[in-house]
């Protein structure tokens, strides 16, 4: 037998040897539990979360090349209540929120609307002030999904799944363990839609790091949203989480 033929096979076999080293050198994906849980740690850590029980958010919003622009407040408080008033020169106001129990929706545009079903799941889920930290009380599933390039970085793609809506997906930044990326789809009055959001220019408050700007697109459109500025345990209102008379009026309906 030919030298040449000879050194073939284990020229082959050295081949797949080194090709089965490669892939159990591989980095093996961590579970979706300890991403999240690490996400919480790169934010502050348990503690820091523990001792907020209200938020209040003011910063712009603005449609992306439409020349449309306002301002934006945000309210939260423990455990899930909401109210949030975006004022857009030109259109008018457009306010969203919950008392913990009833999510709602309130323009000049399309007047008051009380979510049910999905929608008002989903609603109450972005209404939690420690989010981060309570997910398992409102997600039955999380499970890591591979690994993905979101603008440059490399992410763990983490698929969320809600005791009670559709799968949403959210991408943790490897090196820094911070959330970049979320895409879901949001049940509206409008029927089904496919968002995506990127968050960036992450900052220190009271302990806590958190997005100080937010990159949407829903149905083609794109809006930023930056935050000037957070401030924890402030002297809420009593009254700030009430329902709006418009949607007290719609609730008895």
């Amino acid at each position: 037998m030919h030298l040449r033929h000879r050194l073939t096979p284990a020229v082959f076999l050295a081949g797949l040897l080194c090709c089965a080293a490669h892939v159990r050198a591989e980095e093996p994906l961590p579970k979706a539990e300890e991403i999240l849980d690490k996400f919480v740690e790169a934010t502050g850590g348990k503690a820091a979360y523990q001792k907020v029980h209200n938020e209040k958010a003011t910063g712009t919003f603005e449609f992306v090349g439409k020349g449309v622009k306002g301002t934006m407040v945000h309210y939260r408080a423990e455990p899930n209540k909401m109210y949030m008033r975006v004022e857009l020169e030109n259109i008018g106001a457009m306010e969203n929120g919950t008392d913990g129990e009833t999510a709602w929706t309130l323009s000049a545009l399309q007047g008051p609307h009380i979510a049910q079903g999905e929608e008002r799941a989903f609603a109450l889920r972005e209404a939690m002030l420690r989010a981060p930290l309570e997910w398992r009380k409102v997600y039955k599933n999380a499970e890591t999904a591979g690994v993905v390039d979101v603008n440059g970085q490399a992410c763990y793609k983490v698929v969320l799944t809600p005791n009670e809506g559709k799968p949403e997906t959210q991408y943790y930044d490897k090196k820094s363990n911070l959330l970049v990326k979320m895409s879901m789809t949001v049940v509206s009055q409008m029927g089904e839609i496919p968002t995506d959001t990127t968050v960036s220019d992450y900052k220190e408050q009271s302990g806590l790091l958190s997005p100080r700007k937010s990159h949407h697109t829903v149905l083609g459109q794109e809006f930023e949203i930056t935050i000037s500025q957070i401030e924890y345990n402030i002297d809420m209102p009593k009254d700030r989480f009430d329902l709006p008379a418009e949607i007290k009026a719609l609730a008895t309906k």
